[in-house]
């Protein structure tokens, strides 16, 4: 059932006007907040729920009609976005959760609450939510929302379970074609085999409920891909599964909740598929929302494989067999579309390969240029790793060499066919297995055969399609390119396409939806301005967005200090600034005596610092280092904090992901050190893409996009350092562009105002006025 067709709760009262709403809104903050265990009112966080209160009381509903009446005459659409800059410590999630709930009770809608970070998540459903469902008079239920993949299909666990592997060739398909279950040999199989009979026999015996979270051991990728629940193979309530199956139980539940916790992917992935509320009926808040425009570019990003050719193999026997089995003969001939298909793809793969082999990042990548470099292991073990990670290669101005469009042409038009192919016969299944309940289960099986080889087709057909067009006058065009890479021994190359800039489309995809919504995070006004993000996100220029920067109640200058070193290599001269930077930072990390955060620009910068501790001068210091990757991320915060409570000194060393989401109060985190401004990789073909196009508009593309993204990049790092009112730590910065180039001075203003000071090639301090 869709939940936008299910009951929404119902009003608290009839009010009237903007002002009642308001004052509704805010009430229920105050009462709330004054009664939340280990809550305390603070100015800031009154100041934003009562921005929130104001922006969303103008929002005005269309009368939802009583059951049996005609629907009433479309109203005109009042829409609200309140958008918030948070600091640290403000207590945002409390501001909005205690203003929003009750506001959408008030009126009979839900809130959807999305997410970039699981740690918020956790944060929401374990402590924030249950403390403010205690408070409030009027009781409300929230739920996390996942996504079908992380559920089991029951239908498929049924058919693996203690079957052997010729049996799991039926549902192969789109993430490990090349090495088919039928090729696993015997005894990886039989493990495999025993994990799916297990976790049938605990559904059966209700010890889980079919999330893959809530299993006491996270399966591998290749064990869990099998049994996943998708939408390409899944049948819905035509399957005879559909009462047992996991996914639609936890649907069922979130059609029972007020309040629905989701993140950003889900959110952007579901638009339209009614899986969530529908955003023009609920309240919307998007919490980290600096993250908005990266996970909108990610969603409409298109790819495909060119290496892999083997399911194309597969493909005709598989769709001979289902319209063979319900007597329904393709409209064309899917065995020649195949091959050609096929023959397109590997063509097109050799002109891909012609063109990266003299690429410097594909010399590297391959070893012929020293790309791989010798590595040793804390155990004493010895090996190589790679110093370029990836091989791309880019379409000046999105357009393909000529001799290529043929190629890519018969891709898009034998996927496309092949495609239809599918449809039709998932049509027939889907209607047979409505009409005659008997064959359900069968049309389900056949359906799960199509449905999971249908994926590789889509990408193909989307991708070829983005490749072939061509932007419209004064349009920025798409980016377009290829990467190349290695994995376990083997070439992989994929082709890549998506949209220059995520503000469009953001803006007819999800605002063009919304009537009411609160976008907040703790950096949102980078380089002093909210200017960036609005562009980011396609709010810029949106008359019915109402923008408010809350301070920190913490005392920058007092609690925390940001010292600038000052070196005497340049960060453009990679080596040597890397040799300077580590020698100083292992100088410095002789003062932790609990906790610490050391962040580098690249995991290349961090392999460095390894071995450079690894030596046996630095053993000791090793020892306290905590590395991300060594283990996860969880079990490494679990391990940092239980040293820093023994006592003992505790560093973490961390790339981008600790440089935000980490909540290390008090000694946990007395440090930070940030190796380098946090620029992205220049390499990147949508930023180069993005840069290219902006040049050609007479702009500067660092200026205008390269500084502010780094400067709310800087302030989510520097961020790590304060978490309450009564921490004390210091930020150190080696980067000192920060200081004397003016585009470091822009990203200063973003900043906390820390105790500003630089450190000289000496060691003496001085202090520096902003």
């Amino acid at each position: 059932m869709p939940l936008t067709d299910t009951p929404a709760p119902e009003p608290l009262a009839s009010l009237q006007g903007p002002l009642a709403l308001e004052a509704l809104a805010l009430g229920a903050f105050d009462h709330a907040v004054g009664r939340m265990a280990g809550f305390r009112a603070r100015q800031g966080q009154r100041e934003m729920a009562a921005h929130i209160a104001a922006t969303l009381s103008r929002v005005r509903w269309p009368a939802r009609p009583e059951k049996g009446d005609p629907q009433p005459p479309a109203q005109p659409r009042e829409r609200a976005i309140a958008v918030v800059q948070a600091g640290t410590g403000v207590g945002k999630s409390a501001a909005y959760a205690a203003t929003v709930i009750p506001l959408a009770l008030a009126q009979g809608k839900r809130v959807v609450i999305s997410t970039a970070t699981v740690a918020l998540q956790e944060q929401l459903m374990g402590k924030d939510l249950p403390a403010l469902a205690a408070a409030l008079p009027q009781p409300f239920a929230f739920a996390l929302a996942k996504g079908r993949g992380r559920y089991v299909c029951r239908l498929k666990l049924d058919q693996l379970a203690g079957g052997d592997a010729g049996t799991a060739e039926l549902f192969a398909g789109s993430d490990n074609d090349e090495a088919p279950a039928a090729e696993v040999p015997g005894q990886a199989w039989a493990e495999q085999s025993r994990h799916y009979t297990r976790w049938s026999q605990m559904l059966d015996q209700g010890d889980w409920d079919g999330d893959r979270d809530r299993l006491d051991a996270q399966p591998q990728p290749d064990v869990w891909a099998p049994v996943a629940a998708e939408r390409h193979t899944c049948t819905a309530r035509h399957c005879p599964s559909y009462a047992s199956c996991s996914y639609y139980q936890a649907r069922a539940r979130l059609a029972q909740a007020q309040v629905i916790i989701v993140n950003h992917d889900l959110l952007l992935s579901t638009l339209g598929l009614h899986a969530l509320p529908d955003p023009a009926d609920c309240y919307l808040v998007l919490d980290e929302a600096h993250h908005l425009g990266s996970v909108a570019q990610g969603q409409f990003t298109e790819s495909m494989d060119l290496m892999h050719g083997a399911w194309l193999d597969r493909l005709p026997r598989v769709l001979a067999e289902v319209a063979g089995a319900i007597g329904q003969p393709p409209g064309a001939d899917v065995a020649l579309l195949a091959r050609q298909l096929k023959s397109a793809q590997a063509d097109l793969a050799r002109r891909a390969m012609a063109r990266l082999s003299e690429s410097p990042d594909w010399l590297a990548l391959s070893g012929r240029q020293g790309g791989m470099r010798p590595r040793n292991g804390r155990d004493g073990s010895a090996g190589f790793e790679f110093s370029v990670p990836r091989a791309t290669e880019r379409f000046a101005g999105g357009h393909l060499p000529a001799d290529w469009l043929d190629t890519v042409g018969q891709i898009a038009g034998h996927a496309t066919v092949l495609l239809r192919q599918f449809e039709a016969l998932a049509t027939e299944l889907k209607a047979r297995a409505r009409d005659n309940p008997g064959e359900a289960a069968r049309c389900a099986q056949l359906y799960s055969r199509i449905g999971a080889l249908a994926p590789r087709l889509q990408h193909m057909a989307a991708t070829a399609g983005l490749w072939l067009q061509q932007a419209e006058e004064g349009q920025p065009p798409l980016a377009k390119w290829l990467e190349a890479g290695i994995r376990n021994g083997t070439v992989t190359l994929t082709a890549h396409a998506c949209p220059l800039t995520p503000g469009p489309l953001l803006r007819s995809q999800l605002w063009s939806r919304v009537r009411a919504a609160v976008a907040t995070s703790a950096s949102l006004v980078t380089c002093g301005s909210f200017d960036h993000f609005l562009q980011e996100s396609g709010l810029a220029f949106d008359g019915d967005v109402g923008a408010l920067e809350v301070q920190s109640p913490f005392d920058h200058a007092r609690q925390g200090r940001l010292v600038v070193v000052q070196t005497r290599n340049d960060p453009k001269d990679v080596d040597g600034y890397t040799r300077e930077v580590l020698d100083l930072l292992v100088q410095d990390l002789s003062q932790v005596r609990r906790g610490a955060l050391v962040l580098f620009t690249s995991r290349a910068q961090l392999r460095r610092a390894q071995d450079l501790l690894e030596r046996g001068e630095h053993g000791r210091l090793r020892e306290r280092v905590l590395v991300q990757g060594e283990s996860s991320r969880t079990q490494l915060l679990r391990r940092h904090a239980e040293r820093v409570a023994a006592g003992e000194v505790s560093i973490l060393f961390g790339l981008q992901s600790f440089g935000e989401g980490l909540d290390l109060p008090g000694e946990l985190c007395e440090w930070v050190f940030i190796t380098k401004l946090p620029f992205a990789s220049p390499g990147d073909p949508v930023g180069q893409a993005r840069a290219e196009w902006l040049r050609a508009q007479g702009r500067d593309p660092f200026s205008d996009l390269v500084v502010p993204a780094t400067g709310a990049r800087l302030l989510q790092w520097t961020g790590r350092a304060l978490r309450s009112e009564t921490d004390e730590a210091v930020v150190i910065c080696y980067d000192d562009r920060l200081l004397r180039q003016s585009y470091g001075r822009r990203m200063l203003k973003g900043l906390p105002p820390y105790r500003l000071q630089r450190r000289r090639a000496g060691g003496m301090l001085e202090d520096v006025v902003p």
